[in-house]
């Protein structure tokens, strides 16, 4: 990967471990209702995921996942955040990455009202996620229901939070930096167009009293 030099800004390439596979879900005892979830983006970083959701989400961690005939995009954007968030389009040639959660049933509507499903932002999904040689069917994700025709980036924050999810909870190394730099890259341009509409703005007129003045 090129100019890794210039990207030092973002603090995510720090060495954490990966879930302990002995501390899944499937071993511990839930008397309660629970619901898979596939996260794709700010949601696969367990300690933005507690704000919404009110207590740690550690020990709801299955592990790394695989969304098969979708692919990553953003192609929303987050008045909250105040930039582009991910969403996932389907593309039969494709796959995405993320991080299956079995969490309880009382936090439904808290992890509904985070992805702002009643003022039609994200929509649930049903799908099937690929983890730990295992197929989970009927897995909730989200998906952005009014797309935007272009991808748009995401601010500083935004990145950082989903390297640190997508790190912290064991991806693979090359789809980290595939993601890493496909955010980078939307950066670079959305920089580089602000420079352009600039440069394009026209010099305002000179006011009667300073032309007086000359």
């Amino acid at each position: 990967m090129s100019n890794q030099s210039d990207r030092s800004h973002h603090s995510w390439v720090q060495s954490h471990n990966p879930t302990n596979p002995e501390l899944k879900l499937q071993q511990q005892s839930h008397k309660e209702p629970m619901f898979y979830y596939f996260a794709y983006g700010s949601c696969m970083c367990p300690v933005d995921l507690k704000r919404s959701l009110g207590e740690s989400t550690h020990s709801y961690i299955i592990g790394p996942g695989i969304l098969k005939n979708y692919r990553l995009g953003f192609y929303s954007y987050s008045p909250t955040r105040h930039c582009g968030v991910l969403d996932v389009l389907p593309d039969p040639s494709a796959s995405v990455k993320g991080v299956l959660y079995q969490l309880p049933w009382r936090l439904s509507a808290y992890l509904d009202k985070r992805e702002g499903v009643s003022e039609s932002f994200y929509r649930r999904e049903t799908v099937d996620i690929h983890c730990q040689n295992q197929v989970y069917t009927s897995a909730r994700t989200y998906i952005v229901v009014n797309k935007l025709t272009e991808e748009l980036a995401p601010n500083d924050w935004y990145f950082n939070v989903v390297l640190r999810g997508a790190v912290t909870c064991g991806l693979p190394e090359e789809y980290c930096w595939n993601l890493f730099d496909h955010m980078y890259k939307l950066q670079q341009r959305h920089q580089q167009q602000q420079i352009m509409r600039a440069a394009e703005k026209p010099l305002l007129p000179l006011s009667p009293s300073i032309k007086s003045q000359k």
